[in-house]
């Protein structure tokens, strides 16, 4: 059997079992490839996810980008602040050997574009229809790139957290509009699973000044969702091509990585050779 079928079919087995039961699914241990039969010569690809999710929304990219050899790790972003959640990341990348893909979705783009400024084993970034910040500036600001408009700020549940600092909370989006939002293109009962279970996003993650950005220097790609309604389109368009990124359009909402993972396994794979 090809690569291709394979992967497909595996895919195809996690999106039969996602809409069936409305959660999503990680692979067991026992289908991933051992460690042995991974080529040498591919990179361990770090998937970062953003607000508003977890690491269950990489399932599909996870288990196909395994099908074809590759060791994956899905990094749980602390979703503190840009400066602490990429500090956590440097620290998470310096114990992985050997050459890196850094793949970053929403927020998580910003996260990757901080943390992986001075490391020699960052070989590449993919932005999954995510933030790539230039220095000095926020998640709010680069929302404004472009001149499109987003409806997330009105759709935002706030809630406070122990220790945050005056003016800091959680915040979450309001499950009612969460899939018109964020996942239109995903089948409801799907939706709403990712809803009730979205992990919040302190404030100071919007507000907090981007530092240097890797992407002057570390060859970049990047996926624009053509219909996303929390960061707009236009908006990823400026931001991929301020980054001289290999850019291509995907007609989805803001989670392509669920609704089309082999588009994005795609990507991820070019960005490795």
């Amino acid at each position: 059997m090809n690569i291709t079928r394979k992967i497909s079919l595996a895919v195809a087995t996690l999106a039969i079992g996602l809409l069936g039961t409305g959660a999503a699914i990680v692979p067991a241990a026992a289908d991933a490839p051992h460690e042995t039969a991974r080529p040498a010569a591919k990179p361990t690809v770090v998937l970062v996810h953003g607000a508003f999710a977890d690491s269950s929304s990489w399932s599909l990219v996870s288990a196909a980008l395994q099908e074809e050899g590759y060791s994956v790790q899905a990094f749980s972003n602390p979703l503190r602040g840009v400066q602490y959640d990429s500090d956590y990341l440097r620290t998470f990348l310096d114990t992985i050997e050997g050459p890196i893909v850094l793949v970053g979705h929403s927020y998580g783009g910003a996260v990757i574009t901080n943390a992986a400024v001075g490391d020699p084993d960052v070989k590449s970034l993919v932005y999954v229809a995510a933030y790539a910040p230039d220095a000095g500036e926020t998640v709010q600001d680069a929302n404004r790139l472009g001149g499109g408009d987003s409806a997330l700020g009105e759709n935002l549940v706030i809630r406070p957290f122990p220790g945050a600092m005056a003016g800091d909370a959680d915040a979450y989006i309001n499950p009612a509009a969460y899939r018109d939002l964020f996942a239109q293109d995903l089948p409801g009962s799907v939706a709403v699973t990712f809803a009730v279970s979205q992990r919040p996003a302190a404030l100071a993650a919007f507000g907090t000044p981007s530092g240097e950005p890797a992407w002057k220097s570390i060859p970049s790609w990047y996926i624009v969702a053509k219909q996303d309604k929390t960061i707009p389109p236009q908006a990823e368009r400026v931001m991929a091509k301020r980054a001289n990124a290999k850019t291509i359009e995907l007609n989805t909402s803001h989670v392509p990585m669920l609704s089309k993972p082999l588009s994005v396994v795609s990507v991820i794979r070019d960005a490795s050779r």
